[in-house]
């Protein structure tokens, strides 16, 4: 069991993470840029990450 959980966390996490990719700015070609929610939907991810790992580790 913690063998398939070692393998889906940063499998899901990397999924995850995909939605939070900087994009093309409004009408300016070739300019990427990041929206706050874009970067605290980044850290929050993050922080899920750290709690599940400290979660599993603990167990």
């Amino acid at each position: 069991m913690m063998k398939l959980q070692r393998t889906l966390t940063p499998l899901a996490a990397a999924l995850l993470a995909s939605a939070a990719q900087a994009h093309e700015g409004h009408g300016m070609p070739g300019t990427h840029h990041w929206h706050t929610q874009d970067v605290l939907m980044l850290l929050g991810l993050a922080a899920a990450v750290v709690g599940l790992a400290w979660y599993f580790r603990r167990k």
